[in-house]
Order: structure tokens, then C-alpha cells, then sequence
């Protein structure tokens, strides 16, 4: 199911939509609140590390994830990742196959993941986690993409990415904002903080904020395109994206240097139609131009047949990775030896 995100959760003031929605955001919030306050989780034998948000919507966990399982096995661990599939239709535990499952099958975010280490879809985390102690070696470590919110497995360390220019939001919780619970119950879960993008004081105005909510440290990073983004300099780019954040993409595009003569937005995990892929293809065409889209969105293109195949088969996608700046890559390391010291293997 594609989500779309309404643009008065980011505007500025309040706004007469959350006003009308914030007795139903005040029962969700002290639901959600009670929900991870009272929990009695499921510890597992193997160390657990959360890449959550405060926020509904995308900050980049994904890549910063990819990073994350970079780094536990720099540490001599295997990296297992666990998803809760949100997109797909199996409920799991099911360790994904990329010959057998597909978008449809286990969500977009895990088939990304999948790629590079071993992933496990369930909606029950702690089946999940049950089902990876089983198929794992002991020096695994479960890597949760989201679920920071999720209170059914214990975790060893929780990291919140918080998108640095968007924040907050205007601080109301669901449906009336993008908060996913009460901002204060929230942030005592985390350890880290990585605020992502931004080169400005404006940018970084929530860092104060921040600090005021929990002792976790804070880190600063970006999303940056792989080399092989230089490709599209000085070329003319349709981009495409349903992802929770587009403008982020077309921005990133932009900075590259590609003459982006159009684009489209979609909700976050749309699914394409026939008539879209068409009019996407008979765009492009019209305009001379590149399909150009993110790695998230080509997963989610249906290759069998017909236009949805045409489109998967001209697109080109944007790989982008997580940079850490200055320090606190080092920190970010220290944070995760600290925490795998807690849990010595049989060598």
C-alpha cells in the first residue's frame, strides 16, 4: 500500500487540519505511548541493533543500515538483517529469496537490503529474531531496518535518523503529524542520533531540540550519490520516485548536474500501473530524455510484461550511500564495539 505524507505535517504554525485531528493524535499517542512503556520483549541470544526514526515517512535508515551491517562485519560478525516487509504481502518469518520473491512478496526496502547480506521478513519481530538464532551463527548480529518503535524485541542499541531540515515536523503525533509516538518516550529509547543532511545553522536548528530530549550522542551525516552518479552531468533526466521524500531525489539529481526536464512524484511504495509506466515511457520519449529513478522504485517495477517491463528495462536508477562527517564515523564504530564487547562468542 503507497502512503502519501500530507504537506501541512512539515508547514509552518499550526495548522486547521491538526487541530481537527488531535484528539484522534492524543488516543494514538497514549496508545502508543502505554504500548512501549508496558512491554515485556523478547530477548534474543544475539545482539540487536535498531535504524529507526522519530517520524513517519523516510530519513534514510535504508543506507544507513547498509552502512551499519558494513561495520559489524568489520567486527568479525555476520550481519543479518530483520524487516517487518512493510509494502509486502508475506507475513514470515521468511528469509527472502531474490530468484523467488519479489516487491510484491516481502516490500522494497528488504529486497534492497537483501542484496548484500541475509534478510528475514516477519511481521512478529520476535519470531524474526527466533527464526535468525535458528538459521545463524552464533557471531550474528540482527540489524533492524525500523521498528524503533516496535517494543515485541528487546534491542542492544537503537539509532535514530532524524532528517535535519524537515525535524519535527510541526511535533504532532499521528494522524495530526509525522511524530510515530510522543516525541519524549521516543527518544529515551535511542543511544545514537544521526542527523542527516543540512550544511546550515538553519539546517541544524533542531539540534537544540535534540539534546533538550535525551543524552544519546549525535552524529552528523549525509545521503550522497555513488560515483557512478556522475554519468548523468549535462544529460536530460525524467525523474521518477515514490519514496516518502522525492524532492530529496531530484535534488540530488540536480546537484549532479543532469538537465532534469521533468518529473513525477508518487506516493511512498507505489506500485506502477500500465498507464503510468506508459505515460512515463511516451514522456520521455516526447522529451528526449533519460528515465532516471531511485533503487527503491526499480525494485517495485514489474519485469514480466507489458509497459511496467519497457519502463524497468529503460530506467536507470540513482545509488546513494551514507556519509558520515568528520568525527563521527569514529564514534559511530566505538558505539558498535562497545556494544559487541557485551557479546563474546566462542572464537
Amino acid at each position: 500500500m503507497a502512503v502519501s505524507e500530507p504537506g501541512w505535517w512539515y508547514g509552518r504554525g499550526n495548522s486547521w487540519q491538526a487541530a481537527v485531528l488531535s484528539p484522534v493524535a492524543a488516543l494514538y499517542g497514549a496508545i502508543a505511548r502505554r504500548r512501549i512503556l508496558t512491554a515485556k520483549p523478547y530477548r534474543s541470544r544475539l545482539p540487536v541493533i535498531c535504524i529507526g526514526n522519530f517520524t513517519a515517512g523516510g530519513s534514510g535508515k535504508t543506507p544507513l543500515a547498509l552502512l551499519i551491517a558494513k561495520l559489524v562485519s568489520e567486527n568479525d560478525r555476520e550481519a543479518w538483517f530483520l524487516s517487518r516487509g512493510y509494502g509486502g504481502k508475506l507475513d514470515g518469518p521468511v528469509r527472502i529469496d531474490l530468484a523467488r520473491h519479489d516487491a510484491r512478496d516481502v516490500g522494497d526496502e528488504p529486497l534492497l537490503l537483501a542484496r548484500a547480506f541475509p534478510t528475514v521478513v516477519a511481521r512478529d519481530r520476535a519470531n524474526g529474531a527466533a527464526n535468525i538464532e535458528k538459521a545463524a551463527s552464533e557471531r550474528a548480529v540482527i540489524i533492524m531496518d525500523d521498528g524503533l518503535q516496535n517494543p515485541s524485541l528487546a534491542k542492544d542499541l537503537s539509532i535514530a535518523v532524524v532528517d535535519a531540515r524537515r525535524g519535527f515536523g510541526n511535533g504532532c503525533v499521528i494522524p495530526a503529524g509525522p511524530l510515530r509516538a510522543p516525541l519524549d518516550v521516543q527518544a529515551k529509547l535511542v543511544q545514537l542520533v544521526v542527523l542527516m543532511g543540512g550544511n546550515s545553522k538553519a539546517d541544524h536548528s533542531i539540534l537544540p531540540t535534540i539534546r533538550g530530549l535525551t543524552d544519546a550522542q549525535v552524529v552528523f551525516g549525509e545521503t550522497q550519490p555513488d560515483n557512478g552518479g556522475k554519468r548523468l552531468n549535462g544529460r536530460k533526466v525524467l525523474a521518477f520516485a515514490g519514496i516518502a521524500n522525492p524532492a530529496r531525489f531530484f535534488s540530488s539529481l540536480k546537484n549532479l548536474g543532469a538537465d532534469i526536464v521533468a518529473t513525477r512524484a508518487f506516493a511512498d511504495h507505489h506500485f506502477y500501473s500500465e498507464a503510468e509506466a506508459q505515460d512515463l515511457l511516451s514522456t520521455a520519449d516526447r522529451l528526449g530524455a533519460a528515465l532516471v529513478t531511485t533503487e527503491k522504485d526499480f525494485v517495485r517495477l514489474d519485469e514480466r510484461s507489458g509497459f511496467c517491463a519497457d519502463l524497468k528495462s529503460r530506467s536507470e536508477t540513482l545509488a546513494i550511500a551514507t556519509v558520515i562527517e568528520g568525527g563521527g564515523m569514529e564514534v559511530l564504530r566505538q558505539t558498535l564495539r562497545d556494544m559487541l564487547e557485551r557479546y563474546r562468542y566462542s572464537q
